[in-house]
């Protein structure tokens, strides 16, 4: 759903050519995240829900998470 173009008498602020790349980038990103999780749905969709033995538990995705956020920042413990 893309938003209609700005009216003719409102000028947008361009950005510099840097932060328009990090823009795309972030949206790429965050479309191939959407895709990803889009199909696990339809897979879920097709096929049922996994059994729990095939499954990660929580807290190991939770730990294994605030891991990778400690250490890509040490404050967070």
């Amino acid at each position: 759903m893309s938003e209609p173009p700005a009216p003719a008498d409102h000028i947008r602020q361009q950005l510099e050519p840097a932060a328009a790349d990090a823009v795309r980038a972030y949206a790429a990103k965050t479309r191939e995240q959407t895709d990803q999780f889009a199909a696990v749905l339809e897979d879920i969709a097709e096929n049922g829900l996994p059994s729990p033995e095939d499954c990660t538990p929580w807290e190991d995705l939770r730990e294994a998470h605030l891991a990778r956020l400690t250490g890509q920042r040490p404050a967070v413990a």
